[in-house]
């Protein structure tokens, strides 16, 4: 999986980057990424299954919080989620040759959580990407859990929520912990099921603590008893 990510980030990649910067037109540097991905991640034996897509407005643009156990996660919800996505990604990422690029031109968000002052402003480049339609995919734990249980959240996606007004869709991830866990290098076949909740409007809620109550309540509902932690 990660030799062929590698190889189409060397093959394909430069010339995707090249056609988003001429045209301007990020669709096809998008799509066939997360197409990428996806293929990446069946080629490991991984297959993926979806639920309750029935929850999700179609022209709607939401801000996708689910849990984070494993790096499987991003191409996983990447391709899982109907349109296109932004994601706020760890700056040191953005380094990457020609991944990098391709990030920036894509409107990915980075994100670096040691600055206080830099988070923030990641927060308002979140806002004005939400406003131009894109979904924006955060785990608001922060960090991949190394047991598969839910870790206390972040508070950052939750001001985001509410500065934004635009809802929330919490997602539930199972099955990539016990593919590819983050205290094991090598990754084991299996199927990875990914769990959409009805979306929870941020004006529902009379503060951020209590939409933060809310979304963990959702994103634990799917999760086994002995992983709800948070």
């Amino acid at each position: 999986m990660l030799c062929f990510w590698g190889l189409s980030i060397l093959i394909v990649g430069p010339l995707l980057v090249l056609w988003a910067f001429l045209t301007g037109n990020i669709n096809p540097l998008y799509y066939i990424s997360a197409s990428l991905g996806k293929w990446g991640v069946r080629l490991a034996g991984v297959k993926i299954e979806r639920r309750g897509l029935e929850n999700l407005q179609p022209g709607q643009n939401y801000i996708v919080m689910s849990n984070h156990a494993s790096n499987l996660d991003p191409p996983v919800l990447i391709a899982s989620v109907p349109g296109r996505c932004s994601v706020l990604v760890k700056k040191e990422v953005f380094r990457i040759p020609i991944l990098g690029t391709g990030m920036r031109l894509a409107q990915l968000v980075p994100v670096d959580r040691g600055d206080r002052d830099a988070a923030i402003e990641s927060m308002h480049s979140a806002t004005g990407v939400l406003r131009q339609g894109l979904h924006m995919l955060v785990y608001p734990e922060g960090t991949r859990s190394s047991d598969g249980r839910l870790l206390p959240f972040k508070k950052g996606p939750f001001h985001l929520a509410m500065e934004s007004g635009v809802p929330v869709l919490p997602v539930t991830l199972l099955g990539t912990f016990e593919c590819w866990p983050r205290t094991r290098f090598a990754l084991q076949p299996g199927t990875a099921t990914v769990v959409f909740h009805p979306p929870l409007d941020p004006r529902d809620y009379a503060d951020r603590d209590a939409l933060q109550a809310a979304v963990a309540n959702a994103i634990g509902s799917a999760l086994p008893p002995e992983r709800r932690d948070a």
